[in-house]
């Protein structure tokens, strides 16, 4: 699977980082998040499904 962020209709709420922080981080300025690695190919289980759930502005997917 993978994930994406639309860092245009990120809101800076930072659900992402708590459910999963070995793979987001937030800009300290901005607030707003991004993949440590661009765009994140993940396994199950690894809490970024959640991050996707807990996102309230809908900025984070999840593609196969």
């Amino acid at each position: 699977m993978r994930v994406s962020v639309d860092q245009d209709r990120c809101v800076g709420a930072g659900q992402c980082v708590r459910w999963a922080p070995e793979h987001f981080e937030q800009d300290e300025e901005t607030g707003i998040i991004r993949p440590f690695e661009g765009e994140l190919t993940i396994k199950m289980g690894t809490g970024v499904e959640g991050a996707v759930r807990a996102c309230p502005s809908g900025a984070l997917r999840l593609r196969t």
